[in-house]
Formats: C-alpha cells, sequence, structure tokens
C-alpha cells in the first residue's frame, strides 16, 4: 500500500499545475468556451466579448491554461489565436491519476462501521 500511495502522490505532482489552472471558475469557463468555439480558436478579444471580462484577465488565464498544457495558440499575421490542444496528455495525466486513486479506494478497507461506532462512543461520553 506504501508503494501505491508514493505512486499517488508522484502522480499528483505531475498533474498539479493543470489541477490548480481548472480549479479556477473563470479558467473552467474560458474552457467551455473554446469548447464551443471555432475548431481554429478564438482570439483575446472575442473571449472577452464572450465572458465579459477584460482583454488583460483573459490574457492572464490562458496564460495559465497555456502553463498547464491545455491550451495552445496560433498566429495569423498580427492576430493569436487560442484553442484547445486535442492531442495534449496532461488531460490523460488526470485521468489516469483518478484512475488510479478510484483503484486505491476501492482496495481500501471499509471503515464505514468503525466511523458509526466511533460517531456512537462520542454521544455515550
Amino acid at each position: 500500500m506504501q508503494q501505491e500511495l508514493t505512486r499517488l502522490q508522484s502522480e499528483f505532482r505531475d498533474c498539479q499545475k493543470l489541477l490548480n489552472a481548472l480549479g479556477n471558475e473563470t479558467r473552467q469557463y474560458l474552457l467551455y468556451v473554446l469548447l464551443d468555439g471555432p475548431c481554429g480558436g478564438r482570439r483575446v478579444i472575442e473571449l472577452a466579448r464572450r465572458t465579459h471580462l477584460s482583454r488583460p484577465s483573459i490574457s492572464h488565464h490562458i496564460q495559465i491554461l497555456k502553463e498547464a498544457g491545455v491550451v495552445r495558440s496560433r498566429k495569423e499575421g498580427t492576430c493569436i489565436y487560442y484553442y484547445l490542444d486535442p492531442q495534449d496528455g496532461e488531460i490523460e495525466k488526470v485521468i489516469r491519476l483518478f484512475s488510479h486513486i478510484r483503484r486505491v479506494m476501492r482496495a481500501a478497507p471499509d471503515r464505514s462501521e468503525t466511523d458509526e461506532l466511533q460517531q456512537h462512543g462520542r454521544h455515550l461520553k
């Protein structure tokens, strides 16, 4: 079991940037807007119109999503388009992490009776 927990700790570290990026509601909404947009991506000004956020705020959040490895950009002349990276392995890392968590949790002993006994014992004191 200790080996599994050590492996989980390593997997959490590998996913930390993405988990932090996805933990913010604004970035979650930006991902939704990018998913709902054209395949070629959206410019910051379009994202600002769709989200009612300022362009600097959009740029800040997009940069975090880029660093987390889920958003990419392409340049066309002076325009920069942002899009979700369909080849991205970062999402796969998170999927593996949560699958591993589920396996560890299923292998853990049932503690529900212990919890009930502890709760009952507290009420008797």
